[in-house]
């Protein structure tokens, strides 16, 4: 592909870059577009949380050789960023290089990927037509050609709502100024908003666990805080991680310690709750479930997960698995119906290849709605990517990935007293544990 068109990078976090890097040592040219003001933007958003996973497995390789040209020195492989590190000591030194740099775009909102000329009804002739990428800047309409695309944007940008249906819940839009969807810096930024006032935490996977476990921290210096905690699982004891039993050992920690709280009453725990729909109560809300209600709610973390967006991809021939709206080939390997495990078999361009000849989904967005993405997962994909791009075939296919284990598989779960099972993401940043570490809000790692 030397000396074509260049591959449009859609997303500007660890694995757009990741693929950047890829690409620039196979020589191939690209232009990485990323709506926020910065690369990692979404990182930004979560910089207050640390990762479960050591920097030895969320650094490419092909980007630390290009850094390590310039006397960049990696951090020890065994210690644990949060997200501001990551931005501060990876991304941002990466995205300033200047193999890279000029072809970093930011502030470029992608609207629509289409062929040039072809709607996806059309076929004769359609691989032939140069893709093209339609993207806003500073109120500017901009049009790109492109030989390739990659979209790694990730699903940050798209949580999901509090609705147990999958859908918003009835005046969830309404009541949106008392949500936080996400994991908020309730220890610094976001103090003031939680102040003595009770919050509902929506969700059962380890986003949630970190908000229950930063709650609680901001309750023993605010005793007036109320905490609950809406799940619709059938028992809580069903989320809380593989415990001792996980290759990550911080985010076993933090299961057992939300076990704890709960152990405790220190938690209101509500569960299963059905919710369906808000209603006000004076300057409150209250939460109204299936049968139930939560009265009094002053403030809503919906730690729910994400999911990807396809709408600027419409005109363009791609497939998504109808439940988990991952990339198809992938469905069995990281359906959380069939197991939990995050640790999934190498794949590259072979599982990630779609009907639209040279267009890629990968990273976050290729889990789809599955919470198990690991970042070093994501930089396997864009390697095998970039060699089958480059036409070297035998390299496309020589998959090759180096994971911690990273949960308990549903399937085999202890019976321990806790019932620990499942698969997790980040710890707070101040969480009193041992090696500490995670895969972050891994979902959310890619923007668009």
């Amino acid at each position: 592909m030397k000396n074509q068109l260049p591959v449009a990078i859609i997303g500007g976090g660890p694995v757009a870059l990741a693929a950047a890097a890829q690409l620039t040592k196979r020589d191939i040219s690209f232009v990485l577009l990323e709506q926020g003001k910065t690369v990692g933007a979404s990182v930004l958003e979560w910089g207050h949380i640390r990762m479960f996973s050591p920097w030895e497995f969320n650094i490419d390789n092909a980007a630390a050789e290009l850094l390590i040209e310039t006397g960049w020195v990696a951090p020890p492989k065994d210690e644990l960023p949060t997200g501001k590190q990551l931005y501060d000591r990876y991304l941002h030194p990466l995205s300033e290089l200047d193999k890279l740099k000029t072809n970093i775009r930011t502030e470029a909102r992608v609207a629509a990927i289409h062929r040039q000329g072809y709607d996806k009804m059309k076929t004769a002739g359609r691989e032939k037509a140069p893709f093209e990428v339609v993207y806003e800047s500073k109120n500017v309409i901009h049009r790109m050609e492109a030989s390739a695309v990659i979209d790694a944007t990730g699903t940050w940008n798209t949580p999901n709502p509090i609705g147990a249906s999958g859908d918003y819940a009835e005046k969830e839009n309404d009541y949106s100024s008392h949500i936080h969807y996400g994991i908020p810096d309730i220890m610094d930024a976001h103090a003031k908003r939680y102040n003595g006032k009770t919050v509902a935490v929506v969700g059962s996977g380890h986003s949630a666990i970190n908000a229950i476990l930063l709650l609680n921290e901001w309750k023993l210096q605010n005793p007036d805080t109320t905490i609950h905690w809406v799940l619709r699982k059938q028992s809580v004891a069903d989320v809380f991680g593989g415990g001792e039993l996980d290759g990550l050992p911080a985010r076993g920690e933090l299961g057992l310690r939300a076990a704890a709280l709960v152990k405790e009453g220190l938690i209101k725990v509500h569960t299963p709750f059905y919710i369906h729909g808000l209603e006000r109560n004076g300057e409150k809300l209250n939460v109204l479930g299936t049968g139930a209600t939560i009265e009094g709610v002053d403030e809503i973390i919906a730690a729910t997960g994400a999911r990807p967006n396809f709408s600027f991809i419409r005109e363009l021939r791609y497939e998504a698995d109808s439940s988990i709206e991952c990339v198809p080939k992938l469905a069995d390997l990281i359906d959380p119906n069939i197991h939990s495990c995050g640790t999934v078999r190498p794949h590259g361009e072979a599982e990630l290849s779609q009907p639209e000849h040279h267009f890629y989904i990968v990273g976050a967005k290729s889990y789809g709605r599955a919470p198990t993405f690991l970042l070093a997962t994501g930089y396997e994909q864009v390697r095998s990517v970039a060699a089958a791009l480059a036409g070297d075939w035998d390299s496309a296919r020589e998959v090759k990935l180096h994971l911690p284990e990273t949960g308990v598989c549903s399937v085999s779960r202890p019976k321990t007293a806790l019932q620990v099972t499942n698969s997790s993401c980040c710890a707070p940043v101040d969480a009193n544990v041992t090696n500490s570490s995670c895969c972050g809000p891994a979902h959310a790692n890619n923007t668009k």
